[in-house]
Order: C-alpha cells, then structure tokens, then sequence
C-alpha cells in the first residue's frame, strides 16, 4: 500500500483509478451508508483525512481511507443539504 499523504492537485489530474477504503472503527455501517460514503469522500477528495496515490503505467490510482472525521463531516453536511 502507498504511504500516507496530502490531496495533490497534480497528481489529481493524473488519477484513472479510485479506491475506497474503510478504517476498522467503521465496521458498523451498513452497506447503503458506505455505498453513499464512498461516492461522496471520492467527489471531494480534497477534504479526505486519508488519501493516498500510487503510480499505475497510466496516471495514478487514488485510496481514500474513510474515517470516522470524514463520516461525521459527510452526515454534518448532508444534514445541512436536507435542512
């Protein structure tokens, strides 16, 4: 697995590839939750705690660990949307 780093605009234009993972505290979601979870931490892959890249022979694949700050920051704004 790739080291740990920050969001980098350069490589995100070289991304072909998105992968979601899941820290083990959030072992309790449901499978909705992390469907909807996934989808929205990888819209916005600037405000992911985690995020990774690793060079693939076409660009560069990026993993975002979900964490328990990106689901509550994800709830807090959904709730905001439906508000």
């Amino acid at each position: 697995m790739a080291a740990e780093e920050k969001y980098d605009p350069r490589r995100e234009s070289l991304v072909m590839e998105t992968r979601t993972s899941w820290d083990p505290a959030l072992g309790n979601l449901s499978e909705a939750d992390k469907e909807w979870l996934a989808h929205a931490v990888q819209e916005q892959p600037e405000k992911a705690a985690r995020i990774a890249y690793e060079r693939s022979h076409t660009g560069f694949t990026r993993e975002i660990t979900v964490t328990v700050a990106d689901v509550e920051r994800l709830y807090r704004e959904r709730a905001a949307q439906t508000a």
